[in-house]
């Protein structure tokens, strides 16, 4: 059997490990969406390993942080990511919702450089940061004053509000899904020029906050494998399916390139 993690919630934490932890991932998100995004897996892997150094410095355990149940975990994670799979194969079959797959982010893209995303700088500069800092590292910190319930909340809301700078991208990469998320019809419209980016922006905040919390659960039933498992698919899976879905007839979308 697994050993199930040990927690020390009575012990308290030094001061500024909250505020070192919010300021390594607040630097981490403007490089990597604005200063310097092909370079976000040095990034990522740099601002992970500080993360980890500060919570073990501070008396976490790595069971706090995730790194156990790692067969269940793994079971969890595998399959999730089969169903995203599944789910996406379907979504882009059906000519109702193929548009959401229609995203010029991945689109735009040469062959060779949806595979670097797909396989590098998802998995690498998005994933591992995310699920570390903010299901590992945040969750820890506030767990060990507050509980699990308040680690939960602030952890999702944090991680809902780090994709601030990403939802400014989606609302002009992908008309459709910021149609989605900023609560408007999703059919057919006019472009992101015609609706207001705030509303995108905090549709965005709010849907990924609400799958921090699940990935949060996933984080306590399997540690870290679980949810970094179905996040690695719900990414990089969408640029493959990107290039699968079929243009709209009624637009004039140009192939996705095959350099």
């Amino acid at each position: 059997m697994e050993r199930e993690p040990t927690r020390d919630t009575g012990a308290g934490l030094p001061p500024g490990v909250s505020a070192g932890a919010v300021a390594v991932l607040v630097g981490a998100n403007v490089l990597n969406n604005r200063l310097a995004p092909r370079l976000a897996p040095l990034t990522s892997a740099a601002a992970t390993g500080a993360l980890l150094v500060l919570a073990r410095r501070a008396g976490i355990s790595w069971s706090e942080l995730g790194f156990h149940r790692r067969s269940r975990g793994l079971r969890i994670g595998g399959a999730l990511a089969a169903a995203v799979a599944g789910a996406y194969a379907a979504g882009v079959a059906v000519p109702a919702t193929r548009r959401f797959f229609r995203d010029e982010r991945a689109l735009s893209l040469s062959r060779a450089r949806a595979l670097e995303e797909a396989l590098i700088q998802v998995p690498v500069g998005t994933v591992l940061l995310e699920e570390v800092g903010f299901r590992g590292v945040v969750h820890a910190i506030v767990a060990r004053s507050h509980g699990h319930g308040a680690a939960t909340a602030v952890s999702s809301i944090l991680f809902g509000l780090w994709h601030v700078l990403p939802a400014v991208d989606m609302a002009a990469a992908n008309p459709a899904l910021s149609r989605l998320a900023s609560g408007e019809a999703p059919g057919r419209g006019s472009g992101a020029r015609g609706r207001r980016p705030a509303r995108v922006v905090a549709g965005s905040v709010v849907a990924t906050g609400l799958a921090g919390a699940l990935f949060t659960e996933l984080h306590r039933r399997g540690g870290l494998a679980a949810p970094a498992m179905f996040h690695v698919a719900t990414n990089s899976l969408g640029y493959l399916f990107a290039r699968l879905a079929p243009p709209d007839p009624a637009s004039r979308e140009v192939p996705a390139p095959n350099r």
